[in-house]
């Protein structure tokens, strides 16, 4: 049942190829990997003396702290197995769809990625256009669209407002 309403809460975007499939579950994974750690990290609370525990820290004491730990552990290598098997099933995709290793090879170090967002010019007379996004070029597209629609109204009220010549003084 959960597994269903998890499918029912996935956003269509990630159904519409096998690509997007596993970019989707790579995302699952990364979650995965967040609560991995924190289990980690309960685990080994549980394994301290219980007269280390602090006051805010609400963990069991006596048998139920043993069942406590054997519980997270036993959810700690279920996570992890599935992390595994998910990762896996991602090198398999990447396999199968014969991506050159050349397109996945990590940027050298102290590589920093371009801003996708309004930057300065560039010093070889580059405006910097090809650093841009979707989203940027969707607004200069809209502000274009809004100058000319301003400049068009404009020039509207100003023939609008020119008083009108007669025929025979436009012919002389």
């Amino acid at each position: 049942m959960d597994q269903e309403t998890e499918a029912l809460d996935i956003d269509p975007i990630w159904t519409t190829s096998r690509t997007a499939r596993q970019i989707f579950a790579l995302t699952e994974v990364e979650k995965d990997i967040t609560r991995l750690l924190s289990l980690a990290a309960s685990s080994i609370s549980l394994l301290t003396l219980p007269q280390t525990d602090g006051l805010d820290d609400n963990l069991p004491q006596g048998e139920e702290r043993s069942e406590q730990f054997v519980l997270e552990v036993s959810e700690y290598f279920e996570r992890l197995d599935s992390i595994q098997g998910a990762i896996r099933s991602s090198l398999a995709h990447i396999r199968h769809a014969r991506i050159a290793p050349s397109a996945i090879n990590a940027p050298p170090p102290g590589f920093i990625p371009p801003s996708l967002g309004v930057g300065l010019p560039q010093a070889d007379g580059d405006d910097g256009k090809k650093n841009r996004g979707l989203q940027e070029e969707r607004i200069e597209r809209d502000a274009w669209q809004g100058i000319l629609a301003a400049l068009t109204r404009l020039k509207a009220v100003q023939d609008a407002s020119k008083p009108s010549q007669p025929l025979a003084s436009r012919e002389e």
